[in-house]
C-alpha cells in the first residue's frame, strides 16, 4: 500500500504536520514519571535523604547543613547590595552637591558678565543676539563654545564611542527567602522534625535505605500519603492519624507534649507519578524554529 503523498513530499514552501512532528515544533508534553519525583524523605535542596531534617513552616523539608548555608549565603549577598546600594547613593548625593556647585558657578559668571563685561540686552528686535541674551564678543565667545562641542562631541553609532548609562541599584530586601516555596523565611521559624524508623525485623533498614513508620498507625510513609508535623515537638505522622487524634487529645501520642491546631504543619511532597494525584506532574517543552537556522529556539521546560 502506498504511503500519503504529504510524508513523501518535501518540495512545498511551507511546513507540514509531520514535518513539524519529526522536527518537534510546538509544545511537546510528557508525563513526569517516579524517577523525576523527589521522595518525602529527600532534601529540597541536594535532593538526597536529608540529615537532620528541618522544615519551615509551609512544610519544605530541608537538610540541616543545606537550610543553614542557604540563609548564610542569602546573608552575605544582601549586605553585598546593601553596601553597593549605599556606594550609589552617596555617589549619587556628591553628583547632585558638584552638579549645583557648577550650576551656581554659571550664575555668577553670567551676572558678572551682564554687569561688568556684556552689553545690556538691547531693545530693539532687530539686532542679532544669541540663545543666552547677549550681543557682540559674548556672542562670537557662545559660538566658539558651540563648535567646540560640535568638534568633541562623542559619536554614538561607533562602539568604542558609546555613551554607558549608569548602572541604578535598587535597594534589595533584607528578608531571606525559602529556596522551594519563595515566602520569607527566618532562621527562628525552622523547626527540626523527627521520623520514626520501622525496627521491625522484617525490614532491614541500612544508612542509606531507611524506612519510616507513622507512630500511630504504624504504616509504611511512601509519597502516597500526606503527612503532617507537628511544630512544637518535630513528630510526624500521617494526616489521617494527625487529624483523628491529635487534633482531639491535643497532646502528641510520643512525647506527651500538648500542642494546638496551628502546631500542625502539612509538610510538601513531590507527588507519585498516578493520574489520580493532586499534583499536576506534566511537563511541557516550547519549540520555535528559527527562520533560515535549522535549529529550534527552546524554552526551558515548565512542571504545570
Amino acid at each position: 500500500m502506498p504511503q500519503r503523498h504529504s510524508k513523501n513530499n518535501n518540495d512545498l514552501a511551507f511546513f507540514t504536520y509531520d514535518e513539524k512532528r519529526k522536527l518537534g515544533y510546538g509544545t511537546q508534553k510528557e508525563r513526569l514519571g517516579k524517577d523525576s519525583i523527589k521522595p518525602f524523605d529527600a532534601c529540597c535542596l541536594c535532593l538526597k535523604p536529608f540529615i537532620d531534617p528541618m522544615s519551615c513552616q509551609k512544610g519544605h523539608v530541608f537538610c540541616k547543613e543545606c537550610i543553614l548555608e542557604c540563609l548564610l549565603s542569602q546573608k552575605k549577598d544582601i549586605q553585598r547590595k546593601l553596601a553597593a546600594h549605599t556606594a550609589q547613593h552617596k555617589q549619587d548625593k556628591e553628583e547632585e552637591v558638584e552638579r549645583l556647585t557648577i550650576l551656581k558657578a554659571q550664575e555668577l559668571k553670567a551676572f558678572d558678565q551682564q554687569n561688568h563685561g556684556a552689553v545690556p540686552l538691547s531693545t530693539d528686535r532687530n539686532h542679532g543676539r544669541d540663545k543666552n541674551g547677549f550681543h557682540g564678543a559674548n556672542s562670537v565667545k557662545a559660538t566658539s563654545y558651540e563648535a567646540e562641542a560640535l568638534r568633541t562631541m562623542k559619536a554614538f553609532w561607533l562602539p568604542s564611542a558609546t555613551p554607558e548609562a549608569p548602572i541604578k541599584v535598587d535597594a534589595p530586601t533584607t528578608s531571606t527567602i525559602c529556596p522551594e516555596g519563595k515566602e520569607k523565611l527566618k532562621l527562628k521559624s525552622l523547626f527540626p522534625i523527627h521520623f520514626s524508623e520501622d525496627t521491625s525485623g522484617r525490614n532491614s533498614s541500612s544508612s542509606l535505605d531507611r524506612t519510616y513508620i507513622c507512630p500511630s498507625c504504624k504504616v509504611t510513609l511512601t509519597n502516597t500519603l500526606s503527612l503532617s508535623a507537628i511544630s512544637s515537638c518535630g513528630h510526624v505522622y500521617c494526616k489521617k492519624c494527625a487529624q483523628k487524634f491529635i487534633m482531639v487529645d491535643k497532646i502528641c501520642l510520643i512525647c506527651n507534649r500538648p500542642c494546638k491546631e496551628k502546631n500542625l504543619v502539612n509538610l510538601e511532597k513531590g507527588g507519585t507519578g498516578f493520574s489520580g494525584h493532586d499534583d499536576h506532574l506534566e511537563a511541557t517543552d516550547f519549540k520555535h524554529l528559527g527562520s533560515g537556522t535549522g535549529l529550534g529556539l527552546v524554552r526551558p521546560a515548565t512542571k504545570t
